[in-house]
């Protein structure tokens, strides 16, 4: 299916503004299981899209978490202490929301990435 949006988005700076990332494989497949399998793949594709544009998950310096259920906090923490394990963390954002696009997403994420300078020149 087509995207109408884009997975990362660089304006004239550093900044790398990334959509909002899905529990979805690049085949299509929504990750099975509970928010801890959702979550992990949802963070491989911000690593896929930051790997895109010569950066990494250090680089994310400001995310936000939408929950389908506050009661999958603590199982999205789990996840995030396997990501983010460098110093400082991302500043973070978390919202419990009714729904998201699919129904059976129960995570979503989206953030921003401050790119490194040596990144082939671009700008």
């Amino acid at each position: 299916m087509a995207k109408n949006y884009s997975d990362g988005f660089v304006a004239d700076g550093p900044l790398l503004f990334i959509s909002g990332q899905v529990p979805e494989a690049p085949d299509g497949s929504v990750a099975e299981g509970d928010a801890v399998a959702q979550t992990r793949q949802v963070f491989r594709n911000i690593e896929a899209v930051l790997g895109a544009h010569g950066a990494d998950i250090r680089h994310l310096v400001k995310v936000n978490y939408y929950l389908r259920h506050i009661a999958d906090l603590q199982s999205v923490r789990q996840v995030l202490r396997e990501f983010l394990v460098h110093q400082p963390r991302p500043a973070a954002t978390l919202v419990e929301v009714t729904g998201l696009a699919d129904s059976r997403y129960l995570v979503e994420v989206d953030g921003v990435a401050c790119l490194p300078r040596d990144r082939g020149g671009e700008r």
